[in-house]
């Protein structure tokens, strides 16, 4: 056989063993102001709900360039798109979309990409990060939008997965900046519409609520919700369709099989696209690395019935995440069952149920729910209590109940506290002082066996690849070890290596069935909110707070005679944070000996300029400073004039 053959001949057994062939994908045109119905597969027509197009820029709030933690990890290994920045790029045949992360890549949270074709943009997602633990005062980040904002015109529609913070937290901030539409399922769009209300914004935001297997057509894009599961209830992947191709991103998704309430995953529709032909995978990237398929919801359910029957005579207190309706539910099952009343404790629990009941995904017998205030009218057997807190939030009611600071509720030896989630990482010292506060006042902590994820594991995504049959992987929504360990999962089931785009946040991905490649950069990075102000805490005040926080200020005051540049009152030294004053006379008495050295030096010297003369103490106390104590608190010298 000769060398030819032999290649010809491997080169056929490889495409035999591919899992499934990659098709072209469907394309479609589409008419702006078009809204199909897809209720069982039938089409018809109604109004768009897009926003008025608006043509100002505005100027883009004060953002943060300093990567966040989870960003700063080598990427030397990852499996990059070639840039075509700086260089002579291939042309590419045909109508090309592009995808633009705006955050949610290489971190958890803060979830927001873009999809570009000619003059429309699409907007999946807007949610929030938290902060890191030295963004110190800090109360969220939320994603520098300077692109959109100078693109707003273009923009047709925000269209949201589902519930979750990391993916509507922002949408309050946002759309105070964009005025465009907003398109979500019928529980998600009752979670953004109380935050709206929250802000006073509801009146100023277009709305449109969205029925699974419907089909919003925004400028060039068609947009279709298709019924997922996940640990909130109504959650969507979205069909893009342009005359590019179509992309499928599954938002946040678990393959549920027989869930709390609704309808399982839509299989079907994943692999009528599939078959049609799908562009790119935006695949949720969260439980990548955890081999198998992930547990029903319902297992939990009978891990917490057991739990109500083994304490029959204890108090029940069960921490868990307030979007977690279904979760809520069972709960709520078992305490009717077992004859308990309801209490439900923190805010954002209370929010989330008001709402779920009122729009029926909640089914609560009468007479369950009582209010704390009236716990003491029960004995501990009759009582459960739901409450937030699970991940060992600082203000959280269950935080508030270990610490005895809470208003209504002691913990005594008689309860029994159940963690029905898993900590999210990083939470993990947070979760266990918790608990080891509830243990130290006698409670007995339950946390095996009563929480299941809400994302998708190994087997589930192989499905979901094997279903959809992308001709690029392009996975989302998790840390770069969590997109790498997707990437290769796509490989498994046939996505060939140079199809596995691994972007970044700010890439923008240009592509078609021939030709894919990061063809710009926009600007994006991480917006602080603290209290009411947005964007006002920068690098500049992260680093003050965290040189405050570590070795804390010195603050240096003098009067100086404006005329003659005489210094005639003090200087005076007044430290806080540094050290315990009365504890360190001694070195307080040498500092003051070590600026009025300088001041008296600065005098002789002629020197009149305060920048100069602060710049002096500056110095000369810093050095003494480190030299007696290694530390480097912030010096402030303040001068007055008369």
């Amino acid at each position: 056989m000769t060398e030819e053959m032999k290649k010809k001949k491997e080169s056929s057994r490889e495409q035999a063993a591919r899992p499934y062939r990659r098709r072209a994908p469907h394309r479609e045109g589409a008419e702006q102001g078009q809204e199909t119905q897809q209720g069982s597969r039938a089409r018809g027509r109604g109004k768009n709900e897009s926003g008025q197009e608006k043509e100002s820029r505005t100027t883009a709030p004060r953002r943060s360039t300093r990567p966040r933690k989870t960003e700063m990890q080598d990427q030397s290994d990852l499996p990059q798109v070639k840039s075509a920045r700086g260089r002579g790029r291939k042309k590419a045949n045909g109508p090309t979309v592009k995808i633009i992360p705006l955050g949610g890549l290489g971190q958890i949270g803060m979830n927001i990409t873009a999809f570009e074709y000619g003059n429309d943009i699409i907007v999946v997602d807007c949610g929030l990060a938290f902060p890191d633990d030295d963004m110190y005062g800090v109360d969220l980040v939320i994603p520098d939008i300077t692109y959109l904002k100078e693109n707003e015109s273009k923009i047709r529609g925000f269209f949201i997965t589902h519930g979750h913070e990391d993916h509507i937290g922002a949408i309050p901030y946002v759309l105070n900046e964009i005025n465009a539409p907003i398109y979500a399922t019928r529980l998600t769009m009752a979670i953004i519409e109380h935050k709206l209300e929250e802000k006073h914004m509801l009146s100023k935001v277009k709305r449109k609520v969205v029925k699974f297997g419907s089909t919003i057509t925004a400028g060039q894009f068609k947009v279709e919700f298709i019924k997922t599961n996940h640990s909130i209830q109504d959650a969507a992947a979205l069909a893009i369709s342009s005359p590019a191709g179509t992309i499928v991103h599954t938002g946040d998704f678990k393959v549920d099989y027989t869930p709390v309430f609704g309808d399982p995953i839509d299989l079907q529709r994943f692999a009528e696209l599939g078959k049609k032909g799908v562009l790119a995978l935006l695949c949720d990237s969260t439980n990548a690395e955890r081999s198998g398929f992930t547990a029903s919801e319902k297992t939990v359910g009978h891990t917490i019935d057991t739990i109500f029957a083994e304490h029959k005579t204890q108090r029940l207190i069960i921490a868990t995440f307030a979007s977690n309706v279904d979760r809520v539910q069972q709960i709520i099952n078992s305490a009717y069952k077992y004859g308990r009343k309801v209490v439900v404790e923190g805010r954002s629990m209370v929010n989330i149920i008001g709402i779920a009941s009122s729009l029926g995904y909640l089914d609560i017998p009468d007479n369950t729910l009582i209010d704390v205030n009236d716990i003491r009218n029960y004995p501990d057997n009759r009582i459960c209590l739901i409450t937030t807190g699970s991940q060992g939030e600082t203000m959280a009611a269950l935080s508030r109940m270990a610490n005895g600071i809470h208003r209504k509720v002691q913990i005594t030896p008689n309860d029994v506290v159940v963690f029905s989630s898993h900590p999210i990482p990083g939470n993990e010292k947070s979760v266990s002082g918790i608990m080891n506060e509830l243990i130290a006042k006698g409670a007995e902590i339950v946390n095996q066996d009563v929480h299941v994820s809400g994302h998708a594991c190994a087997e589930d995504i192989k499905l979901i690849y094997s279903l959809v049959k992308p001709t690029y992987s392009v996975p989302v929504h998790g840390e770069i070890k969590h997109r790498m360990a997707q990437g290769r999962l796509a490989q498994a089931v046939g996505v060939p290596k140079d199809h596995v785009l691994m972007i970044q946040t700010g890439d923008v991905l240009e592509i078609n069935e021939d030709f894919h490649k990061v063809v710009g950069k926009v600007q994006t990075g991480a917006v602080m909110v603290d209290g009411l102000g947005v964007g006002d805490v920068g690098n500049i005040v992260l680093r003050d707070r965290q040189k405050l926080a570590e070795d804390g200020i010195i603050i240096v005051a003098m009067t100086m005679d404006s005329a003659s540049g005489e210094i005639v009152a003090g200087p005076d030294l007044v430290s806080r944070g540094f050290v315990y004053v009365r504890g360190a006379e001694d070195l307080m008495e040498d500092a003051r000996a070590v600026l009025n050295a300088t001041v008296r030096k600065c005098e002789e010297d002629g020197i009149s300029d305060w920048a100069e003369i602060k710049n002096q103490i500056k110095d000369a106390l810093s050095a003494f400073v480190w030299k007696q104590t290694q530390r480097s608190p912030m010096i402030l010298p303040i001068i007055m004039e008369v």
